[in-house]
């Protein structure tokens, strides 16, 4: 008597379907991807080997192989041995690439030479989904999230800690040299150092100061900006409770139809606040639309760029970034400070009047103060840290931050779509898929590899949307 469920016998001979074609179901997403690639004129969009070569051994199809990295982003694999490995095992993979088995070496150089073509195949599939309606057209969520480059902290390198450094292995050397001194002066008796660790480890710290001195001019010669020696690409950026690390920040427009990513852009700047208009340029540039929504954190709440995004046609709803160095009192917070527009001049939470007084060199930033009144005031020990008055400054573009500020305060429930828009493609792609760190090294590439990842995640949301067989119709 059997106690489990039997397999068929390895040994016994079947008859196996005889096409490779049979293996795959009509509804696979395999088809939609090698529906969608075929429709690709790669030529246009930039390939390298496009052209077929008669002459020694031929290349790859750079369509096969653009097929190859969407199956293996969808299916989370990036590393280009596992691919190699799903070539050699896995049916859909075979039918999808007709048997080639590329070796990995190939693989990894075809997505590391055709980045830029690989961006172009993300805004041709965009492309796809506007004309199957699938943004809405009026509304993006803008937001950045910080990926990992392939740099490790160690290798980032500042003027002032190379500096340091330096001085601590002048010290070093100084140090075993006065060891290999005392050694000479040493009696026979007397425990000695041993002369050829000494002098190995003299070698290994001057050639490390050789190395510092090298980088440090870099440094100097690049206007003290810091260096990464293996992804000068890369920047130290702050990734919200972890800390710092060398990323690259990814900055996203998410339509709020079906929160299909509309378009993106890697940057090395630390923070947001000059990102929004180029982001609105993109969005509206790939939706085809002359006016649009922009939703944004507080991170974006920067007035020239609320005020270039005006003029590209946008209407932003970003919230005021709060003010540091607050007094204690929530009475004299500068909200408090009402700010007459006719007669341009603020009024304290007491009730007296500050006129302008001068522009910030700098930065054209407003300065409005009454020495007499705050001297006098009773309250200033409460409002202000100074010894002399309080100054309020007032933004050249203060007005547009206002107005953003007061769309997202007046819409909530629409202002209320940009977390779950924005944070739904960082969640999937760096989370779920483990995309957290990139594997190329340099912008041109890590925005290759963005495209991909991206692609993948539109894609996947397409078939579930409208399913295989209706992309391929469309492709027709």
């Amino acid at each position: 008597m059997v106690g489990y469920k039997t397999g068929k016998d390895r040994y016994q001979e079947t008859f196996l379907p005889s096409r490779l074609d049979d293996y795959v179901d009509e509804n696979h997403p395999c088809r939609a991807i090698d529906a969608f690639i075929d429709s690709l004129d790669l030529r246009e969009r930039g390939f390298k080997h496009t052209q077929p070569q008669y002459i020694g051994s031929p290349s790859y199809n750079p369509g096969d192989m653009t097929k190859l990295y969407l199956y293996g982003y969808l299916n989370h694999i990036r590393s280009s041995r596992k691919m190699n490995n799903e070539t050699r095992r896995n049916v859909e993979v075979m039918w999808l690439i007709n048997g080639l088995t590329p070796d990995d070496k190939t693989i990894c150089n075809f997505r590391a030479d055709n980045a830029k073509a690989l961006k172009e195949v993300f805004r041709d599939f965009n492309k796809l989904c506007l004309k199957l309606d699938l943004f809405g057209q009026e509304t993006v969520s803008i937001d950045g999230t910080k990926i990992k480059a392939d740099n490790a902290r160690k290798n980032h390198y500042t003027r002032e800690g190379i500096e340091k450094s330096l001085n601590k292995l002048e010290k070093q050397i100084t140090e075993y040299f006065n060891d290999i001194e005392r050694n000479d002066q040493a009696e026979e008796k007397e425990a000695k150092i041993d002369m050829e660790t000494a002098a190995e480890m003299l070698v290994k710290m001057n050639k490390r100061k050789d190395r510092l001195e090298d980088i440090l001019k870099e440094i100097n010669e690049n206007g003290g900006h810091p260096v990464c020696t293996i992804d000068n690409d890369a920047a130290l950026m702050k990734q919200g409770s972890k800390g710092f690390d060398v990323c690259y920040n990814v900055q996203t427009s998410v339509d709020e139809k079906h929160g299909l990513v509309v378009d993106f852009n890697v940057t090395n700047n630390c923070n947001d606040l000059a990102e929004l208009s180029d982001m609105v340029g993109r969005s509206k540039e790939m939706l085809e639309v002359g006016k649009i929504k922009a939703l944004a954190d507080g991170g974006y709440s920067s007035g020239k760029e609320i005020y270039a995004s005006e003029k590209l046609g946008a209407t932003c709803y970003i919230p005021k970034s709060e003010a540091s160095h607050q007094p204690e009192d929530k009475k004299y917070h500068r909200d408090n400070f009402i700010y007459d527009t006719e007669k341009d001049q603020y009024i304290c939470p007491e009730g007296n009047i500050m006129g302008y007084v001068r522009t910030r060199d700098r930065d054209g930033y407003r300065v409005y103060a009454n020495r007499s009144a705050c001297m006098n005031c009773p309250a200033k020990p409460t409002c202000t840290k100074s010894s002399t008055l309080r100054e309020m400054e007032r933004n050249p573009y203060q007005e547009e931050v206002e107005r953003a500020n007061a769309n997202a305060k007046e819409n909530p429930d629409l202002y209320k779509r940009r977390k779950e828009l924005s944070e739904h493609p960082f969640g999937v792609v760096k989370r779920k898929w483990n995309y957290y760190q990139y594997i190329l090294r340099g912008k041109e590439k890590v925005t290759g590899e963005t495209a991909l990842m991206f692609l993948a995640f539109n894609f996947r949301r397409v078939l579930n949307i409208l399913g295989v067989k209706k992309i391929i119709e469309s492709l027709v």
